[in-house]
């Protein structure tokens, strides 16, 4: 697998990653129960999800008798600022201000927020 592809998560993983860092530390059903509050999904798509994630080094188990108790291993943010970057250069070609006016301009961006925006880039040097 490239390296590239390594951060790549799609929308069911995504949702199994945000189970394990709101709870820290999972089983199976646990993240199931949780998923299938939402969403429509087999504990066997779990457990499969789950195994995938391991296998890519984005989480880690612990063994408990015959219980597996799942961790992140990688931080929200982390997984974050990498599928970030990839979006950025895949669709933008690297240029973060592409996206950053794309978002702005096809965005439903609360007031609130702009306003947040606005002082955070008042805060930036160039």
């Amino acid at each position: 697998m490239a390296e590239r592809d390594k951060s790549r998560l799609g929308t069911l993983q995504l949702a199994v990653m945000r189970v394990l860092w709101e709870r820290d530390e999972c089983t199976v059903n646990e993240v199931h129960g949780v998923l299938a509050e939402t969403r429509t999904v087999a504990p066997s798509t779990v457990a499969t999800l789950l195994k995938r994630l391991e296998k890519r080094e984005y989480i880690a188990h612990r063994t408990v008798g015959r219980q597996f108790y799942y961790k992140a291993l990688r931080d929200e943010r982390d997984v974050h600022r990498s599928m970030v970057s990839e979006l950025t250069n895949d669709l933008f070609e690297g240029d973060a201000s592409g996206l950053v006016v794309h978002l702005l301009k096809e965005g439903d961006i609360a007031k609130g927020d702009l306003a947040h925006i606005k002082r955070l880039l008042e805060g930036r040097s160039d």
